[in-house]
């Protein structure tokens, strides 16, 4: 390869390295095309798979500023895979190919500037994807706005209801206090009586 080309080849890496939110390094010896094929293919369309040369590649993961642990692995057939938009279904992808696969071998990866060992990778393929967690996060918003119109919609009805058991105290109170105003009104009328009597007799 030409100075010039290995140049450009250590820009592209190096700018690759450092767009991408995780880049997982490869051994794929054994590997045919058709099969390379296929695991460019397992990996979505936000990740990209390309077999690099070890000595370019440890010269533009210093320049990105990539951990040195990482470019020690750098030994054999090597390939990486750029992420560049969900890490977990890249790593559902490599993890899956590896396993049907063993000329795969996952060495290691850097996720957001942190080395990751290839036990930490296959761990990262057990989660869920971003997709899975948002329509998650989607289904619960839904259910609660759900409950809050439920609860909005029965208010009505329980006022009316609040209303009209106050209304049946007030009218139980009102009838109780009626009573003993018509008692008093009733001794008042026998007292004023008494004493038209008690007037009549002394006139006599």
């Amino acid at each position: 390869m030409a100075r010039a080309d290995k140049v450009t080849a250590v820009a592209e890496l190096s700018e690759r390295f450092q767009s991408s939110s995780g880049a997982v390094l490869t051994e794929y010896r054994g590997l045919s095309v058709a099969q390379l094929g296929e695991l460019r293919r397992s990996l979505g369309e936000h990740a990209t798979f390309a077999v690099v040369k070890n000595t370019l590649t440890k010269i533009a993961a210093n320049d990105a500023g990539v951990s040195a642990e990482l470019t020690e692995l750098l030994s054999g057939p090597s390939a990486i895979a750029f992420v560049q938009g969900d890490v977990v279904e890249a790593a559902k992808g490599l993890r899956d190919f590896s396993r049907a696969n063993p000329f795969l071998v996952i060495k290691g990866g850097v996720l957001d500037g942190k080395v990751m060992q290839p036990d930490e990778i296959v761990k990262l393929a057990d989660l869920e994807s971003r997709e899975v967690l948002l329509a998650k996060l989607a289904g619960a918003m839904k259910a609660s706005m759900a409950n809050a119109a439920a609860t909005f919609a029965a208010l009505p009805v329980q006022m009316a209801r609040l209303l009209a058991a106050l209304e049946a105290k007030q009218g139980e109170q009102d009838g109780g206090a009626e009573s003993p105003s018509g008692a008093d009104g009733a001794e008042a009328a026998d007292g004023a009586a008494d004493e038209g009597e008690a007037e009549a007799g002394d006139s006599d």
